[in-house]
């Protein structure tokens, strides 16, 4: 599987399906930040400014402090078991992906952020 599309993908083009999808099961856009902030380290300032002008493999590479303990969400998530992945990169996207569908599921935010 070929995630060139994906790596290359604008930021803002997957925030926007990511809000889409928890808006509709009556999340909040604050909420789905503070997933991001945990996740990659950002603020507000700057989760807005990668947003708008990164792709998605810039928005992992260069955040300010991935967190630590992103090692700890488990699972699958389209079909693939997130702590299986090798590879950084992919890994870190499915797990952001991991943490989404847990908000869009209504998962407490205190059970999201381990």
């Amino acid at each position: 599987m070929s995630y060139e599309k994906v790596f290359q993908m604008p930021m803002l083009q997957l925030y926007q399906v990511y809000r889409q999808k928890v808006e509709r099961k009556q999340r909040t856009q604050e909420e789905l930040d503070d997933v991001l902030f945990w996740l990659t380290g950002h603020t507000k300032p700057t989760l807005e400014q990668a947003i708008q002008t990164q792709n998605v493999a810039a928005f992992f590479e260069h955040a300010p402090a991935l967190n630590e303990r992103r090692f700890l969400v488990t699972g699958v998530i389209c079909g693939i078991r997130v702590e299986h992945l090798t590879d950084p990169l992919i890994r870190n996207i499915r797990i952001l992906d991991k943490l989404v569908d847990e908000l869009a599921k209504g998962k407490a935010l205190s059970k999201i952020l381990r």
